[in-house]
């Protein structure tokens, strides 16, 4: 039997996403209601611009302080599509000490506190749920806290940020250059004014965060994942990765270490072969690899941005909430047992791409070489072309093994040393072999 009572929801922040929310509260209302087991409604709006028309919301609903709305004791529900770590910090944890359980989609609060909130969730007995804070529309944090809570997951492998994929894809496809495509990506709607967080890779890092907490049942913070940005991304750089048979992609990897004694977070620029699942995903389309002891290799693939799409992950989360508030239980808390190390980025073994600038006489590649063996890193492919502008000059890629990244490092700054080399012209890691 449905509860005739409906259970009250209040929404903070109604742009993009908060906009569409209300929306699809509204116009699937029967159906929310027949899966919850009880109507929803939405009980007041919090905004910082009240003369905005917002079409579908009753403007008594809006208000301006979003304290006072959390506060209020008869709401159940608080989603927070506010974005930021306050006011939205302490939104949250008043919401839960007056009786709310909470829906975000807040990824850099989550990532850079993430461990207080649950704690705060737990202390009042409430639900905590974050489903759009990672991939937009796609099913993620649910599967890996849930569906997979019986497996042994090793590794978390993908494309998190639509922005770049975007803005990579069409240096690809097209030719273009990264500010061109950026250009694009702006004028289509995909890049903010301030592309920052994207290009930079810091909204990809809080998503990667969040994904190696639930993966491996410990506390990552955003500090502790190597970031790395696509602002250096050149055109020749896709043409070398064309040339090996490969694309670029920025990648959130996040890895428990072979002797099961610590973990890796990092966000960085990557070749991976066009025969990888990853290399064909376009646009502003996310995807990401799983690999579990027992359920193997999972790709999860979808929209991973965009007003409808995220809404959608964030009502997923609003049914879910709302059972659990009818059933008088909460839902899984954070789940942060093993107490893993974060290894630092230089001990991350990994393989390289290094294209370098070079004086065209014998011996060069014997010295280059030489550098690479005193760092104890093995070379697989070498390729010199010399080139026709009289410039004296030839092009040496080398292709390393895997490696440890310092070694790899270290290389690069011995390779800078050498009379011989005039320059780095690009360095980059190569995945997905």
């Amino acid at each position: 039997m449905m509860r005739t009572r409906p259970l009250k929801v209040a929404l903070l922040g109604c742009g993009v996403v908060g906009s569409e929310v209300a929306r699809i509260m509204t116009t699937h209302a029967d159906d929310l209601a027949a899966r919850i087991g009880a109507p929803v409604e939405l009980a007041g709006v919090a905004v910082r611009r009240p003369s905005k028309v917002r079409e579908g919301i009753d403007p008594a609903l809006i208000t301006t302080d979003a304290t006072a709305l959390v506060k209020r004791g008869d709401i159940d529900v608080v989603i927070e599509v506010i974005g930021g770590i306050e006011p939205a910090r302490t939104l949250i944890t008043t919401a839960f000490e007056h009786g709310a359980s909470v829906v975000s989609a807040n990824k850099a609060l989550l990532a850079e506190d993430g461990a207080a909130l649950h704690a705060a969730a737990e202390q009042h007995g409430r639900d905590l749920y974050y489903e759009a804070a990672v991939a937009g529309a796609i099913p993620l944090v649910r599967p890996l806290r849930e569906s997979l809570a019986g497996d042994k997951v090793n590794r978390v492998l993908g494309i998190v940020n639509g922005t770049t994929n975007f803005i990579l894809d069409k240096m690809d496809t097209s030719g273009a250059g990264y500010s061109e495509a950026l250009d694009e990506a702006t004028a289509l709607g995909y890049a903010e004014a301030d592309p920052t967080a994207d290009v930079e890779g810091f909204d990809a890092a809080a998503k990667a965060a969040i994904l190696a907490g639930i993966a491996f049942h410990t506390r990552v913070r955003i500090g502790d994942v190597h970031r790395e940005g696509i602002t250096e991304v050149t055109a020749a750089d896709i043409a070398s990765a064309r040339r090996m048979g490969c694309t670029v992609k920025l990648l959130a990897i996040c890895e428990r270490a072979a002797d099961g004694q610590s973990v890796t977070a990092r966000v960085h620029p990557a070749m991976i072969p066009l025969s990888h699942p990853l290399a064909s995903v376009r646009e502003a389309y996310n995807a990401v690899f799983v690999e579990a002891e027992a359920a193997g290799q999972l790709m999860f693939y979808g929209p991973g941005a965009g007003g409808a799409p995220t809404a959608s992950a964030v009502l997923g989360d609003l049914v879910a909430v709302c059972r659990n508030k009818l059933n008088e239980a909460p839902g899984p808390g954070e789940s942060a047992y093993t107490r893993l190390p974060v290894s630092p980025m230089g001990d991350v073994v990994t393989r390289y791409h290094i294209s370098l600038d070079v004086a065209d006489k014998p011996g060069v590649l014997a010295q280059v070489a030489t550098v690479f063996a005193e760092q104890g890193v093995s070379i697989d492919t070498v390729r010199q072309q010399v080139r026709q502008d009289g410039s004296g000059e030839a092009s040496l890629v080398v292709v390393t093994h895997r490696a440890p990244d310092a070694a790899l490092s270290g290389t690069v700054e011995a390779l800078r040393k050498l009379d011989t080399v005039r320059g780095v012209a690009s360095i980059m890691r190569v995945e997905g072999e």
